[in-house]
């Protein structure tokens, strides 16, 4: 396979903005059940064991974590646009199913959907516009994904205040958005090119005649030892970080109200404030200086101000400081902290042949790790208190916070064929399967 030339066949910023959609949506579809969990417990009557249970199911962890280890090898083996195409319509499905539920049931079978969903088109979303955006300009370009994500909670949050008066039926049309938003996407993707890397690689397999199944990818990611290495540096820099940020995008109302704050409406104002802190970030932060400064100090101002901003939520007393300080703080830490890097390095760091594999399988475990923590964060929370159950938060942002800058790749200004040949000496060949 030849080395891609700088600029790559795109159809430009139009491409990465409607793939970046795929990280909105999911976001949203988290917000938009954070914002509602209590309503429907109400409405429908379970305890706070099942409350758990459906957020461990959702697009915040289990949900997505299936839809990942399905997604990632079908993105290697029928295409970047295949999946990122058809997973929104069950997305869709499962956004009508919320919208009308009238039981539980209907709620977590639209739940899940959706996290399935969001797990197959997330690691999709981040491969292809890494695989086609410019080296001089790959962070900026992935930094858009994280901006779509960064506007999916900010949206969600200002739309609950909106619709808090109409209870149950506010969080419906929250759901129903979404709907709207993934039909209008999906059909602005329709017209986007395949990727070009993907398809250079499917044409070299077949001239080579390597015959390629659903589990091609993962078998030639574990095959290859200095994948190992990658795969632990980015489950220490993303799977930590998230197994934090997971129980604040779907607890966090719950959070505050631990820390003093029962208003829903004041609750939702401080998260409307925490993510457009997190998009303005990711805009003049990671996307401006991702691609011009060194981005192992970057990460590392990233790490070190979220564990300042949950050091203060959890210790100083509950008041107007500590509660903007938080909100501050960790709007700006996400914008340039583990999830853009996380984005970057998982597409820098694996060859194109399972590149997206090796995405589903870090986005699952990651969304595992969620999902375990979810399971008993309602319960803990209650009984163990926010102070308690702080430490075991800090605790994981700063593994997240050393482990990223101590390791941190320098692949700054290098096309994906250099840092691929730098990595394992070659480019590297499809993993042949026996017939």
């Amino acid at each position: 396979m030849r080395i891609a030339a700088t600029k790559r066949g795109i159809s430009g910023w139009k491409a990465t903005i409607a793939v970046a959609m795929s990280n909105y949506i999911e976001a949203g579809a988290i917000i938009a059940l954070a914002t509602s969990l209590s309503l429907w417990q109400s409405a429908f009557g379970f305890d706070d064991a099942l409350v758990g249970v459906i957020a461990a199911v959702s697009a915040n962890a289990f949900g997505a974590a299936l839809g990942a280890m399905i997604g990632g090898p079908l993105c290697d083996r029928l295409g970047r646009k295949f999946i990122y195409t058809y997973d929104l319509m069950v997305f869709m499905i499962g956004a009508l199913l919320i919208t009308f539920t009238f039981n539980t049931t209907l709620l977590v079978v639209g739940v899940v959907l959706m996290g399935i969903a969001v797990g197959a088109g997330v690691p999709a979303s981040w491969t292809y516009i890494a695989e086609e955006a410019p080296e001089e300009s790959r962070a900026a370009h992935v930094g858009t994904a994280q901006l779509a994500w960064s506007f999916g909670p900010a949206v969600g949050f200002a739309l609950a205040i909106m619709v808090e008066p109409m209870g149950v039926s506010g969080s419906r049309l929250i759901f129903f958005h979404l709907f709207i938003v993934a039909a209008v996407t999906w059909w602005v993707r329709r017209g986007l090119p395949e990727s070009t890397r993907w398809k250079e690689q499917r044409a070299a397999e077949l001239a080579n005649g390597t015959k390629l199944s659903f589990f091609s990818g993962i078998r030639g990611l574990l095959a290859e030892r200095k994948n190992w290495s990658a795969l632990l540096f980015l489950i220490g820099v993303y799977g930590l970080w998230n197994t934090v940020a997971g129980q604040a995008g779907i607890f966090q109302p719950r959070v505050y109200e631990a820390a003093g704050v029962e208003s829903a409406t004041q609750q939702n104002l401080l998260q409307v404030l925490v993510w457009m802190l997190t998009a303005a970030a990711t805009y003049f932060g990671f996307m401006k200086y991702g691609d011009r400064v060194s981005r192992r100090w970057l990460y590392f101002a990233g790490a070190l101000l979220g564990i300042v901003a949950w050091a203060v939520l959890i210790f100083v007393p509950p008041g107007a400081f500590s509660l903007l300080f938080y909100a501050v703080a960790w709007g700006i830490s996400a914008g340039i902290g583990a999830q853009a890097f996380y984005g970057l390095w998982t597409a820098e760091l694996f060859a194109t042949t399972y590149r997206a594999s090796a995405q589903g399988m870090l986005f699952m475990l990651a969304r595992v790790m969620v999902g375990l923590l979810s399971l008993v964060f309602p319960v803990l929370l209650t009984s163990m208190g926010l102070e308690k159950l702080g430490l075991l938060i800090l605790g994981l942002l700063a593994a997240a916070l050393l482990i990223g800058t101590i390791w941190a790749p320098e692949t700054r200004g290098k096309s994906l064929e250099e840092i691929e040949v730098a990595r394992y000496g070659k480019l590297v060949a499809p993993h042949k399967v026996d017939a």
